[in-house]
């Protein structure tokens, strides 16, 4: 009996690799965890309080679009968020999570067996790549450097005429730089002109300091045209474990992922819409969650500016990265001290000489975490 062969070239998960050693380290003692961006703080008491009042005595499926409420509650955050009106019955779609909508759209908008290409920004998240390899067509991991923002003319016209998809990411994970207004207008005008999706994964749009990051939404045509926004209550809301999000944006998009939920179904259960919406419709915790961020972060770039390694980009977004010589030998000399990081190499090419620590441990242990950085890493 044989197994899909398609599994080999996906590969494992390097995160989850990370997150089961931090869990067998735990047994042992108590441990940093810096590596998988899954917040400590307190989802806020209206969510858990919504999804149990919701939990009915007979559960029934779902429907693939997502509660009528939820969609409502999603594109009420999008126009206070970003001004932009969208229609809740044909431009968004709730979703399990923004992870299973990035890994799933290729397979709803593009076409297999063709010469096409889904441009993949490297380093960053590996569900690009490994959608697209899931759905049949070529990932083309594209090296960011410097301030790892993506320009149109860092792609050559080669690839922009292969290009079905692209992915962005701002704020970015690994490395918490934002786009700017002139580099997102300039990046999705090329990408209309191509006739390319223009994917963007702003599932970390409302964790920042400062001025908020602007969405691709701020910047479509009236009606989206090829644009779609990929949002999350994972870190705006803590609500990691619910696994709850919503795609926003092109209504041909919007009914081509609808149908694949059809056939997948990866629609979130109701109660746990009916917690989304108590989360969307609400933005008072925001700023409250983004200031405990804030804390950690000041916390950990003390200590790695004090002992002179440079903090790069890490503008907004829930992670530090840090530019070291080796990211494995650092990231191991710090094990030694049970003080978990994601050597940068994790996250593609490109990712090599920085480590990323997610602010996710209590402020409390990042202060002692930053006790023991300079002590591990302080040099003879």
């Amino acid at each position: 009996m044989r197994v899909n062969p398609i599994l080999e070239r996906l590969g494992a998960n390097p995160m989850a690799a990370l997150h089961e050693r931090a869990r067998a380290l735990a047994a042992d003692g108590p441990v940093l965890d810096f590596t998988v961006g899954d917040p400590r703080e307190a989802t806020p008491p209206v969510v858990p309080a919504a999804l149990r009042d919701a939990v009915p005595a007979v559960s029934q499926y779902p429907v693939a679009a997502g509660l009528p409420g939820a969609r409502r509650a999603a594109a009420d955050y999008v126009e206070r968020r970003t001004g932009v009106a969208v229609d809740p019955d044909t431009q968004v779609l709730i979703t399990g999570g923004s992870k299973e909508a990035v890994f799933h759209t290729p397979t709803a908008l593009c076409e297999i067996g063709s010469d096409a290409v889904a441009i993949c920004p490297t380093p960053g998240y590996t569900p690009y790549e490994r959608g697209a390899l899931h759905a049949g067509i070529t990932p083309h991991l594209h090296p960011l450097s410097g301030d790892f923002v993506l320009r149109p003319d860092d792609l050559d016209s080669e690839l922009w005429d292969r290009a079905e998809i692209l992915w962005t990411n701002y704020p970015h994970n690994p490395s918490g730089a934002v786009m700017g207004e002139r580099d997102l207008r300039a990046l999705m005008e090329r990408a209309r002109e191509e006739d390319c999706w223009f994917a963007a994964d702003e599932c970390y749009l409302d964790v920042y300091e400062g001025a908020p990051p602007l969405s691709a939404l701020q910047f479509a045509d009236e009606g989206l045209t090829g644009v779609l926004s990929y949002l999350s209550n994972s870190k705006r809301d803590g609500m990691t474990g619910y696994r709850s999000g919503a795609v926003v944006g092109d209504a041909r998009a919007i009914e081509a992922m609808r149908k694949l939920k059809q056939v997948a179904g990866t629609t979130p259960p109701e109660f746990v819409q009916e917690a989304a919406i108590a989360a969307w419709s609400t933005d008072d915790h925001v700023g409250e969650r983004n200031e405990a961020f804030a804390r950690k972060r000041a916390i950990l770039r003390s200590a790695f500016e004090g002992l002179g390694y440079e903090v790069v980009a890490s503008e907004a977004g829930l992670y530090l990265w840090v530019a070291v010589d080796d990211d494995q030998a650092i990231a191991d000399r710090l094990l030694a001290s049970r003080i978990l990081v994601t050597p940068g190499r994790v996250f593609g090419p490109g990712g090599e000489g920085h480590i990323r620590l997610a602010l996710v441990p209590t402020i409390d242990a990042c202060t002692h975490a930053s006790e023991e950085i300079r002590r591990c890493l302080t040099k003879p």
